[in-house]
């Protein structure tokens, strides 16, 4: 299997660390990086895994959490 990139972005530390929570429950994801933007206002969250477990992870998230900036896999 491959090896993809997912991120989500989303507004506050504490709503990211929320949607890093539920994509590492709802997939086999891993934590790749992440950064705060403008004072720690936009937080983008990175994660790693196979297609299928990313995918899912960032529509788990994407579902779960709002409102969200932007999402990509």
């Amino acid at each position: 299997m491959g090896k993809s990139y997912g991120l989500i972005e989303i507004t506050g530390v504490t709503a990211a660390v929320d949607a890093l929570d539920i994509m590492c429950k709802a997939a086999e994801v891993t934590l790749a990086t992440w950064e705060r933007k403008l004072g720690g206002r936009l937080v983008t969250i990175i994660v790693e895994g196979d297609v299928a477990a990313v995918t899912a992870a960032v529509e788990a998230a994407a579902h779960a959490i709002k409102p969200l900036v932007a999402s990509g896999v």
